[in-house]
Protein backbone atom coordinates (compact mmCIF):
# COMPACT_ATOMS: atom_id res chain seq x y z
CA UNK A 1 0.00 0.00 0.00
CA UNK A 2 1.33 3.45 -0.90
CA UNK A 3 -0.23 6.64 0.50
CA UNK A 4 0.23 10.11 -0.92
CA UNK A 5 2.55 12.44 0.99
CA UNK A 6 -0.31 14.63 2.19
CA UNK A 7 -2.44 11.77 3.49
CA UNK A 8 -1.45 9.85 6.58
CA UNK A 9 -2.52 6.27 7.28
CA UNK A 10 -5.57 5.29 9.32
CA UNK A 11 -4.08 3.49 12.33
CA UNK A 12 -6.05 1.14 14.57
CA UNK A 13 -4.54 0.50 18.01
CA UNK A 14 -5.51 -2.47 20.14
CA UNK A 15 -6.25 -0.85 23.52
CA UNK A 16 -8.01 -3.82 25.11
CA UNK A 17 -5.35 -4.00 27.84
CA UNK A 18 -6.37 -0.61 29.20
CA UNK A 19 -7.61 -1.21 32.71
CA UNK A 20 -9.54 0.89 35.17
CA UNK A 21 -8.92 -1.51 38.04
CA UNK A 22 -6.63 -0.90 41.01
CA UNK A 23 -4.27 -3.78 40.30
CA UNK A 24 -0.97 -4.55 38.60
CA UNK A 25 -2.87 -4.60 35.28
CA UNK A 26 -3.17 -0.81 35.60
CA UNK A 27 0.61 -0.42 35.78
CA UNK A 28 3.34 -0.56 33.08
CA UNK A 29 1.75 -1.51 29.76
CA UNK A 30 -1.52 0.18 30.72
CA UNK A 31 0.32 3.49 31.09
CA UNK A 32 2.20 2.93 27.83
CA UNK A 33 -1.07 2.49 25.90
CA UNK A 34 -2.81 5.32 27.75
CA UNK A 35 -0.10 7.94 27.17
CA UNK A 36 0.55 6.83 23.60
CA UNK A 37 -3.11 7.26 22.70
CA UNK A 38 -3.43 10.61 24.44
CA UNK A 39 -0.41 12.07 22.64
CA UNK A 40 -1.19 10.52 19.28
CA UNK A 41 -4.46 12.43 19.53
CA UNK A 42 -2.45 15.66 19.53
CA UNK A 43 -0.67 14.87 16.26
CA UNK A 44 -2.02 16.95 13.35
CA UNK A 45 -0.38 15.56 10.25
CA UNK A 46 -3.22 14.02 8.29
CA UNK A 47 -3.16 10.75 10.22
CA UNK A 48 -6.28 9.20 11.70
CA UNK A 49 -6.26 7.05 14.82
CA UNK A 50 -8.88 4.61 16.13
CA UNK A 51 -8.53 3.04 19.58
CA UNK A 52 -10.10 -0.41 19.79
CA UNK A 53 -11.43 -0.82 23.33
CA UNK A 54 -13.00 -3.49 25.46
CA UNK A 55 -16.55 -3.00 26.72
CA UNK A 56 -15.45 -1.70 30.14
CA UNK A 57 -12.11 -0.09 29.32
CA UNK A 58 -11.67 3.58 30.30
CA UNK A 59 -11.76 6.10 27.45
CA UNK A 60 -8.17 7.35 27.01
CA UNK A 61 -8.96 10.62 25.22
CA UNK A 62 -11.65 12.39 23.25
CA UNK A 63 -9.27 13.53 20.50
CA UNK A 64 -9.25 10.27 18.53
CA UNK A 65 -11.86 7.77 17.36
CA UNK A 66 -12.99 5.14 19.86
CA UNK A 67 -14.52 1.80 18.87
CA UNK A 68 -15.75 -0.44 21.69
CA UNK A 69 -16.27 -4.16 21.57
CA UNK A 70 -19.56 -5.50 22.89
CA UNK A 71 -17.59 -8.07 24.86
CA UNK A 72 -15.84 -7.63 28.19
CA UNK A 73 -12.28 -8.53 27.21
CA UNK A 74 -10.77 -8.02 30.67
CA UNK A 75 -10.67 -11.82 30.92
CA UNK A 76 -7.48 -12.99 29.14
CA UNK A 77 -9.10 -15.87 27.23
CA UNK A 78 -11.83 -13.57 25.86
CA UNK A 79 -9.29 -10.93 24.90
CA UNK A 80 -7.10 -13.47 23.09
CA UNK A 81 -10.05 -14.70 21.04
CA UNK A 82 -11.00 -11.12 20.18
CA UNK A 83 -7.43 -10.28 19.11
CA UNK A 84 -7.10 -13.19 16.70
CA UNK A 85 -10.66 -13.87 15.51
CA UNK A 86 -12.63 -10.62 15.77
CA UNK A 87 -9.94 -7.98 15.31
CA UNK A 88 -9.16 -8.87 11.65
CA UNK A 89 -12.80 -8.32 10.71
CA UNK A 90 -12.90 -5.02 12.63
CA UNK A 91 -9.75 -3.82 10.85
CA UNK A 92 -11.33 -4.62 7.49
CA UNK A 93 -14.65 -2.97 8.37
CA UNK A 94 -13.03 0.32 9.42
CA UNK A 95 -10.56 0.22 6.50
CA UNK A 96 -7.48 0.49 8.68
CA UNK A 97 -4.17 1.03 6.89
CA UNK A 98 -2.07 -0.09 9.89
CA UNK A 99 -2.83 -2.19 12.99
CA UNK A 100 -0.75 -1.65 16.14
CA UNK A 101 -0.43 -4.37 18.75
CA UNK A 102 1.11 -2.29 21.58
CA UNK A 103 1.82 -5.20 23.92
CA UNK A 104 3.76 -8.07 22.30
CA UNK A 105 0.92 -9.50 20.21
CA UNK A 106 -0.66 -8.45 16.93
CA UNK A 107 -3.27 -10.17 14.76
CA UNK A 108 -1.64 -13.07 12.94
CA UNK A 109 -4.07 -12.66 10.04
CA UNK A 110 -4.79 -9.04 9.14
CA UNK A 111 -6.00 -7.09 6.09
CA UNK A 112 -3.29 -4.44 6.61
CA UNK A 113 0.32 -4.08 7.79
CA UNK A 114 0.93 -4.71 11.50
CA UNK A 115 3.23 -2.92 13.96
CA UNK A 116 3.98 -4.65 17.27
CA UNK A 117 5.68 -3.26 20.38
CA UNK A 118 8.09 -5.52 22.27
CA UNK A 119 8.49 -4.39 25.90
CA UNK A 120 10.85 -7.09 27.15
CA UNK A 121 11.52 -10.79 26.71
CA UNK A 122 11.78 -11.74 30.37
CA UNK A 123 9.45 -14.70 29.84
CA UNK A 124 12.12 -16.17 27.53
CA UNK A 125 15.19 -15.16 29.58
CA UNK A 126 13.66 -16.16 32.95
CA UNK A 127 10.96 -18.73 32.12
CA UNK A 128 11.03 -20.20 35.64
CA UNK A 129 9.80 -16.88 37.07
CA UNK A 130 6.45 -17.06 35.24
CA UNK A 131 3.39 -19.26 35.62
CA UNK A 132 3.59 -21.94 32.87
CA UNK A 133 0.45 -20.88 30.97
CA UNK A 134 1.49 -17.22 30.92
CA UNK A 135 5.02 -18.09 29.81
CA UNK A 136 3.92 -20.42 27.01
CA UNK A 137 1.33 -17.98 25.65
CA UNK A 138 3.69 -15.00 25.64
CA UNK A 139 6.56 -16.96 24.10
CA UNK A 140 4.52 -18.48 21.29
CA UNK A 141 2.44 -15.43 20.41
CA UNK A 142 5.33 -12.97 20.65
CA UNK A 143 7.43 -15.10 18.30
CA UNK A 144 4.60 -15.44 15.77
CA UNK A 145 3.58 -11.77 16.05
CA UNK A 146 7.14 -10.51 15.64
CA UNK A 147 7.61 -12.53 12.45
CA UNK A 148 4.23 -11.44 11.08
CA UNK A 149 4.67 -7.72 11.78
CA UNK A 150 5.95 -5.32 9.12
CA UNK A 151 7.72 -3.27 11.82
CA UNK A 152 8.63 -3.82 15.46
CA UNK A 153 8.96 -1.14 18.13
CA UNK A 154 11.40 -1.89 20.97
CA UNK A 155 11.25 0.27 24.09
CA UNK A 156 15.05 0.28 24.57
CA UNK A 157 18.25 -0.61 22.75
CA UNK A 158 18.54 -3.62 25.04
CA UNK A 159 15.10 -4.88 24.02
CA UNK A 160 16.01 -4.40 20.37
CA UNK A 161 19.13 -6.52 20.86
CA UNK A 162 17.12 -9.17 22.71
CA UNK A 163 14.57 -9.27 19.87
CA UNK A 164 17.36 -10.03 17.42
CA UNK A 165 18.94 -12.66 19.68
CA UNK A 166 15.83 -14.45 20.94
CA UNK A 167 13.24 -13.86 18.21
CA UNK A 168 15.57 -13.93 15.23
CA UNK A 169 14.27 -10.60 13.92
CA UNK A 170 16.53 -8.57 11.56
CA UNK A 171 17.74 -5.43 13.36
CA UNK A 172 16.66 -3.22 10.44
CA UNK A 173 13.04 -4.23 11.08
CA UNK A 174 13.17 -2.77 14.62
CA UNK A 175 12.84 0.87 15.72
CA UNK A 176 13.72 1.91 19.27
CA UNK A 177 11.14 4.27 20.79
CA UNK A 178 11.65 5.06 24.47
CA UNK A 179 8.85 5.54 26.98
CA UNK A 180 8.07 9.04 28.18
CA UNK A 181 7.60 10.53 31.64
CA UNK A 182 4.21 11.95 32.58
CA UNK A 183 4.21 15.62 33.62
CA UNK A 184 2.61 14.67 36.97
CA UNK A 185 6.01 13.35 38.07
CA UNK A 186 7.81 16.43 39.38
CA UNK A 187 9.13 17.83 42.67
CA UNK A 188 6.19 18.80 44.91
CA UNK A 189 5.98 21.53 47.59
CA UNK A 190 7.64 20.50 50.83
CA UNK A 191 4.51 21.22 52.87
CA UNK A 192 2.40 18.94 50.66
CA UNK A 193 4.94 16.13 50.96
CA UNK A 194 5.21 16.57 54.74
CA UNK A 195 1.42 16.39 55.08
CA UNK A 196 1.40 13.17 53.04
CA UNK A 197 4.11 11.63 55.23
CA UNK A 198 2.17 12.52 58.36
CA UNK A 199 -1.08 11.16 56.96
CA UNK A 200 0.57 7.87 56.01
CA UNK A 201 2.83 7.63 59.07
CA UNK A 202 6.01 7.61 56.96
CA UNK A 203 9.48 8.61 58.19
CA UNK A 204 11.76 10.96 56.25
CA UNK A 205 14.29 8.13 55.89
CA UNK A 206 12.09 5.95 53.72
CA UNK A 207 13.27 3.71 50.93
CA UNK A 208 10.72 3.12 48.18
CA UNK A 209 10.18 0.40 45.60
CA UNK A 210 7.38 0.64 43.01
CA UNK A 211 6.46 -2.24 40.74
CA UNK A 212 4.34 -5.33 40.29
CA UNK A 213 5.03 -7.94 42.96
CA UNK A 214 6.53 -10.78 40.94
CA UNK A 215 9.89 -12.60 41.09
CA UNK A 216 11.67 -10.71 38.30
CA UNK A 217 11.53 -7.49 40.33
CA UNK A 218 14.00 -9.04 42.81
CA UNK A 219 12.26 -7.58 45.85
CA UNK A 220 13.37 -10.45 48.10
CA UNK A 221 17.02 -9.38 47.72
CA UNK A 222 15.99 -5.78 48.31
CA UNK A 223 14.39 -6.83 51.61
CA UNK A 224 17.52 -8.78 52.54
CA UNK A 225 19.71 -5.74 51.72
CA UNK A 226 17.45 -3.46 53.75
CA UNK A 227 17.70 -5.85 56.72
CA UNK A 228 21.47 -5.37 56.71
CA UNK A 229 21.23 -1.58 57.12
CA UNK A 230 18.06 -1.29 59.20
CA UNK A 231 18.65 0.53 62.48
CA UNK A 232 15.10 1.14 63.65
CA UNK A 233 14.57 4.61 62.21
CA UNK A 234 13.77 3.94 58.56
CA UNK A 235 11.20 2.04 56.55
CA UNK A 236 11.07 0.23 53.25
CA UNK A 237 7.83 0.76 51.31
CA UNK A 238 7.16 -1.92 48.68
CA UNK A 239 4.39 -0.40 46.58
CA UNK A 240 2.68 -2.30 43.79
CA UNK A 241 -0.15 -4.62 42.92
CA UNK A 242 0.16 -8.36 43.47
CA UNK A 243 1.23 -10.06 40.27
CA UNK A 244 2.28 -13.70 40.64
CA UNK A 245 4.54 -15.91 42.81
CA UNK A 246 4.75 -13.23 45.49
CA UNK A 247 4.12 -15.20 48.70
CA UNK A 248 7.86 -15.52 49.39
CA UNK A 249 8.10 -11.74 49.83
CA UNK A 250 5.80 -11.71 52.84
CA UNK A 251 7.46 -14.83 54.24
CA UNK A 252 10.88 -13.15 53.97
CA UNK A 253 9.67 -10.11 55.93
CA UNK A 254 8.45 -12.40 58.70
CA UNK A 255 11.61 -14.48 58.64
CA UNK A 256 13.77 -11.36 59.10
CA UNK A 257 11.43 -9.91 61.75
CA UNK A 258 10.83 -6.74 59.71
CA UNK A 259 7.08 -6.60 60.12
CA UNK A 260 7.19 -3.03 61.48
CA UNK A 261 9.87 -1.81 59.05
CA UNK A 262 8.60 -3.06 55.66
CA UNK A 263 5.20 -1.83 54.52
CA UNK A 264 3.12 -2.96 51.55
CA UNK A 265 0.74 -0.17 50.52
CA UNK A 266 -0.49 -2.19 47.53
CA UNK A 267 -1.26 -0.77 44.12
CA UNK A 268 -0.78 3.01 44.12
CA UNK A 269 -2.93 4.98 41.63
CA UNK A 270 -1.10 7.29 39.26
CA UNK A 271 -2.46 10.46 40.88
CA UNK A 272 -0.94 9.48 44.26
CA UNK A 273 2.32 8.00 42.97
CA UNK A 274 4.21 11.35 42.72
CA UNK A 275 3.62 11.86 46.46
CA UNK A 276 5.25 8.51 47.24
CA UNK A 277 8.29 9.32 45.09
CA UNK A 278 8.62 12.77 46.67
CA UNK A 279 8.25 11.37 50.19
CA UNK A 280 11.08 8.87 49.72
CA UNK A 281 14.68 9.57 50.72
CA UNK A 282 15.73 7.21 47.93
CA UNK A 283 14.16 4.94 45.34
CA UNK A 284 15.39 1.35 44.95
CA UNK A 285 14.68 -0.65 41.80
CA UNK A 286 16.87 -3.78 41.79
CA UNK A 287 15.01 -5.61 39.02
CA UNK A 288 16.75 -8.53 37.34
CA UNK A 289 15.44 -7.65 33.89
CA UNK A 290 13.46 -4.76 32.40
CA UNK A 291 12.44 -3.66 28.94
CA UNK A 292 12.83 -0.04 29.97
CA UNK A 293 12.08 0.69 33.64
CA UNK A 294 9.56 3.53 33.84
CA UNK A 295 9.68 3.81 37.67
CA UNK A 296 13.37 4.81 37.44
CA UNK A 297 12.70 7.86 35.24
CA UNK A 298 9.53 8.71 37.19
CA UNK A 299 11.49 8.81 40.46
CA UNK A 300 14.21 10.91 38.84
CA UNK A 301 11.61 13.35 37.52
CA UNK A 302 10.43 13.81 41.12
CA UNK A 303 13.96 14.60 42.29
CA UNK A 304 14.39 11.32 44.18
CA UNK A 305 17.85 9.66 44.22
CA UNK A 306 17.82 6.23 42.55
CA UNK A 307 19.61 2.95 43.18
CA UNK A 308 19.03 0.45 40.37
CA UNK A 309 20.55 -2.49 38.53
CA UNK A 310 23.47 -2.83 36.16
CA UNK A 311 21.47 -5.29 34.07
CA UNK A 312 19.28 -5.21 30.95
CA UNK A 313 17.88 -1.79 29.98
CA UNK A 314 18.17 -0.16 33.40
CA UNK A 315 21.46 1.64 32.66
CA UNK A 316 19.67 3.19 29.65
CA UNK A 317 16.76 4.34 31.78
CA UNK A 318 18.98 5.62 34.61
CA UNK A 319 21.73 7.26 32.54
CA UNK A 320 24.50 8.81 34.65
CA UNK A 321 21.99 9.81 37.31
CA UNK A 322 21.78 6.75 39.58
CA UNK A 323 23.87 4.33 41.61
CA UNK A 324 24.07 1.05 39.69
CA UNK A 325 24.58 -2.28 41.49
CA UNK A 326 24.63 -5.96 40.61
CA UNK A 327 21.06 -7.01 41.49
CA UNK A 328 22.25 -10.45 42.63
CA UNK A 329 24.78 -9.03 45.12
CA UNK A 330 22.91 -8.33 48.35
CA UNK A 331 25.96 -6.90 50.10
CA UNK A 332 26.66 -4.43 47.27
CA UNK A 333 23.01 -3.45 47.24
CA UNK A 334 23.03 -2.85 51.00
CA UNK A 335 26.17 -0.72 50.70
CA UNK A 336 24.61 1.40 47.95
CA UNK A 337 21.41 1.90 49.93
CA UNK A 338 23.34 2.89 53.06
CA UNK A 339 25.49 5.28 51.06
CA UNK A 340 22.58 7.07 49.42
CA UNK A 341 20.75 7.41 52.74
CA UNK A 342 23.74 8.74 54.66
CA UNK A 343 25.52 10.93 52.08
CA UNK A 344 23.60 14.18 51.62
CA UNK A 345 26.03 15.50 48.98
CA UNK A 346 25.51 12.33 46.93
CA UNK A 347 21.72 12.61 47.23
CA UNK A 348 21.81 16.21 46.03
CA UNK A 349 24.07 15.29 43.13
CA UNK A 350 21.83 12.40 42.06
CA UNK A 351 18.76 14.60 42.42
CA UNK A 352 20.09 17.27 40.05
CA UNK A 353 21.37 14.75 37.52
CA UNK A 354 18.11 12.83 37.68
CA UNK A 355 15.95 15.88 37.04
CA UNK A 356 18.04 16.74 33.98
CA UNK A 357 18.06 13.17 32.67
CA UNK A 358 14.32 12.62 33.12
CA UNK A 359 13.57 15.66 30.96
CA UNK A 360 14.99 13.82 27.94
CA UNK A 361 11.97 11.46 27.98
CA UNK A 362 8.53 12.71 26.91
CA UNK A 363 5.35 11.00 25.77
CA UNK A 364 4.91 13.54 22.97
CA UNK A 365 8.25 12.38 21.56
CA UNK A 366 7.17 8.75 21.99
CA UNK A 367 4.01 9.48 20.00
CA UNK A 368 5.84 11.32 17.21
CA UNK A 369 8.40 8.58 16.76
CA UNK A 370 5.71 5.89 16.90
CA UNK A 371 3.70 7.70 14.21
CA UNK A 372 6.79 7.63 11.99
CA UNK A 373 6.92 3.84 12.38
CA UNK A 374 3.32 3.64 11.18
CA UNK A 375 4.28 5.53 8.02
CA UNK A 376 7.23 3.18 7.49
CA UNK A 377 4.93 0.15 7.82
CA UNK A 378 2.77 1.23 4.87
CA UNK A 379 5.57 2.67 2.73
Amino acid sequence: MQLSADKGPHVALNAHLLSGRDSYRSAGVHHYILHLLRHLGDIKNGMRFTALLGADAPAPTSSLDLLRSHRDTSKPSTRILWEQLTQPRVLRDIEADVAHGPVFVGPLVAPCPVVTTIHDLSFMRFPHLFPPAKRLYLTLMTQLSARRAQRLIAVSQHTASESVALLGIPREKITVVYHGVDAVFRPLPAAKVAAFRQRRGLPERMLLFVGTLEPRKNVIRLIEAFARIYEGESKLAVAGGKGWLYDDLFAKVEELDLGDAVIFPGYVPNEELPLWYNAAAAFAYPSLYEGFGMPVTEAQACGTPVVTSTTSSLPEAAGEAALLVDPRDVEAMAAALKRVLSDEALRNRLKERGLTHARTFSWSRTARETAQVYRQAVA
